[in-house]
């Protein structure tokens, strides 16, 4: 299990430091993003945490997947690999 962790269904409230002091009762919170639209800075939703050791990743994970935060269940997990995208470019090669 990896120390960083997926955190979906966020208030559109949350900022980075409100993510790290929901995390910090678990343990050393390395890092805190919430995911926002580059235009506007609105939240996307979500965002990522990592925790300093894989043991407080999974307490984290045991003790905030579907808790309640201002009337959203929260959706905890261990966060996958960022996949690539290669379709970015498609377009000009006449697709």
């Amino acid at each position: 299990m990896g120390k960083r962790l997926y955190v979906g269904n966020l208030p559109f409230s949350q900022t980075d430091e409100t993510l790290v002091a929901l995390f910090a009762e678990f343990g050393t919170v390395e890092s805190a993003k919430v995911i926002t639209i580059r235009n506007s800075g609105r939240s996307k939703g979500f965002g990522f945490v990592e925790m300093s050791t894989e043991e407080e990743a999974l307490s984290a994970i045991e003790n905030m997947n579907e808790k309640e935060v201002e009337g959203r269940n929260l959706t905890v997990n261990e966060a996958k690999p960022m996949e690539r995208n290669d379709h970015r470019d498609v377009g000009a090669e006449g697709y």
